[in-house]
């Protein structure tokens, strides 16, 4: 069976403008492409290493099914401008993220807040869709059972901030650009 919505993505056509994905079509989405069992069956799963496939997301979103192995994680990280979604496919994620806006630039430190850490437990099914300069980080705390995830975003990733955490100090580290993940 072909997927047209959630096959590879390519070029968008410069003769259909789409309009700009919300973020809750960006959920609806994710929630679709984690249903497909064929698709989340279609991920290869390495033993150590994420491993990720790209997908065409609705209104020219950037959108990826990525693949976790036991005890992986992202760190703590944010997408700068772009809102997005996301979902557990298989498997269970683990999120962090800060309930606080922070200051988009001119920084390298931060002190944080006491009661602006959230957590969440994301078994098949659940999600969220999130805002711009959503910071958090995503794992997969088992042992021996491999994650399955569908990520939508919009516009396409212009970079990714990573941070660094200790205690209630964070700090930028570094900041990626499309060329340094794709």
């Amino acid at each position: 069976m072909s997927h047209p919505s959630l096959s590879a993505a390519s070029a968008p056509s410069a003769s259909a403008a789409a309009p700009t994905p919300t973020q809750a079509e960006l959920l609806d989405f994710v929630r679709r492409a984690a249903a497909d069992a064929e698709l989340i069956a279609s991920l290869p799963l390495a033993p150590e290493g994420r491993t990720w496939v790209r997908l065409a997301g609705p209104g020219g979103s950037e959108a990826w099914l990525i693949g976790w192995p036991p005890g992986t994680g992202t760190g703590w990280h944010d997408h700068a401008d772009s809102v997005g979604a996301f979902i557990t496919a298989a498997g269970e994620l683990k999120e962090n993220a800060l309930a606080a806006r922070l200051p988009t630039d001119g920084w390298k430190t931060l002190e944080l807040s006491d009661g602006v850490d959230r957590e969440r437990r994301l078994t098949v099914g659940r999600g969220s869709a999130f805002g711009r300069h959503h910071v958090h980080e995503v794992l997969n705390e088992s042992t021996d059972r491999h994650a399955v995830s569908v990520h939508a975003y919009y516009p396409p990733l212009p970079q990714i901030r990573r941070y660094s955490r200790s205690g209630q100090t964070l700090r930028l580290e570094q900041v990626e650009r499309p060329q340094d993940w794709q």
